[in-house]
């Protein structure tokens, strides 16, 4: 009979992170994304162009990046960052698209076509866990970003950033990864007095610095697994200096 506690893991798992990265237009992600240990991307939109990357056909359909994933975990290679680029066109449309192909309108009624979505969403998710556990890959997911109301049984519902996805594939997003990071033009307040007024005029500036944010604030959704500041410069020595990643 077989000595159950020889199957125990003890102590913490060297695994490689699961990291999403998203912001507004034009902030870097793709870029940042593309100074990872040997990247190779799977792009579901244009925009890497630009980049000295290495990268899968653009993919036309779910099936095309879940082909890209299963020839990364079958075949030879010495890649150690798999990017999505970028997993909001991955839902939609491409998860979307193969939903909308499978069940009518009838069958997706009263939110089931959202869970729909999820399942297909989370059975990507599970490739890149393979990549992550058997290959030793880490995961970029690259999100735009999006302003939601954010309805806190706290207080009032305010306005704040998250990925750009469906409420279900977002909440399960979130759930899946190691750091989901906030990536922005770091924002100065500036008070100017009013003529003749007794007030002062509040406006925003930014100097042009680009940080990510990983923990949560009442502006964005954010976290990590790791220990993070609240915010840091949005470059890959910051990266490499604050999270684990396989090299």
């Amino acid at each position: 009979m077989s000595n159950w506690t020889e199957t125990l893991k003890v102590g913490k798992q060297q695994v490689p992170p699961r990291i999403c990265i998203y912001g507004g237009h034009g902030i870097g992600k793709s870029t940042l994304a593309s100074k990872f240990p040997k990247p190779i991307f799977i792009s579901t939109e244009d925009g890497i162009d630009s980049l000295d990357v290495t990268s899968f056909p653009r993919a036309q359909t779910v099936a095309d990046v879940a082909a890209s994933i299963k020839t990364l975990i079958k075949e030879e290679h010495d890649f150690k960052t798999v990017v999505l680029d970028s997993v909001d066109w991955l839902v939609e449309p491409l998860i979307s698209t193969s939903i909308n192909t499978q069940y009518d309108e009838k069958q997706q009624a009263y939110g089931k076509g959202q869970m729909y979505m999820a399942e297909e969403f989370r059975e990507i998710l599970q490739g890149f866990d393979i990549l992550r556990t058997r290959r030793g890959m880490n995961i970029v997911i690259i999100a735009h970003a999006a302003v939601v109301k954010f309805e806190d049984p706290r207080t009032d519902p305010y306005d704040r950033y998250q990925p750009k996805l469906p409420k279900a594939c977002n909440a399960l997003l979130q759930e899946w990864v190691d750091v989901l990071a906030f990536a922005a033009l770091k924002v100065i307040i500036k008070k100017s007095d009013v003529k003749g007024f007794d007030s002062a005029k509040v406006r925003g500036a930014t100097n042009g610095d680009r940080l990510l944010h990983f923990n949560e604030n009442p502006a964005f959704a954010a976290k990590n697994r790791y220990n993070c500041p609240e915010d840091a410069e949005m470059n890959i020595e910051t990266i490499l200096k604050l999270i684990p990643l396989a090299l």
